[in-house]
């Protein structure tokens, strides 16, 4: 029994990813569809390399910083949620340096 539902659930989680791939398809190219019906052309507001680094190094960091507290004698809640929270906050200060340096691209 526990292997058929764990073939379910892979099931389940593949079968979302294509659906949401598929469903974000099909909303970019009728939104280009529309842009060229009426003549006009789409934002072409595409992520540069440096934004994509921060995003990933800002991860990276919060990886490295939550491992700090796998070492410290918490119980497992509190452990979990830091880590968590670590992680997200790097990624929140990734995003926040990607912001800037699409910002500084704008400016120059």
């Amino acid at each position: 029994m526990q292997s058929l539902e764990t073939i379910f659930l892979s099931i389940a989680i593949f079968g979302s990813g294509v659906l949401v791939i598929f469903i974000i398809a099909k909303y970019s190219y009728l939104t280009k569809k529309v842009f060229a019906e009426k003549g006009m052309t789409g934002s072409v507001n595409r992520m540069s390399y440096a934004e994509i680094a921060c995003i990933v190094i800002g991860i990276a960091l919060g990886l490295g910083a939550s491992s700090v507290f796998t070492t410290i004698d918490l119980p497992e809640d509190a452990m979990d949620m830091l880590v968590y929270a670590t992680i997200l906050a790097g990624a929140g200060l990734g995003l926040l340096g990607a912001h800037f340096i699409r910002k500084k691209g704008e400016r120059a």
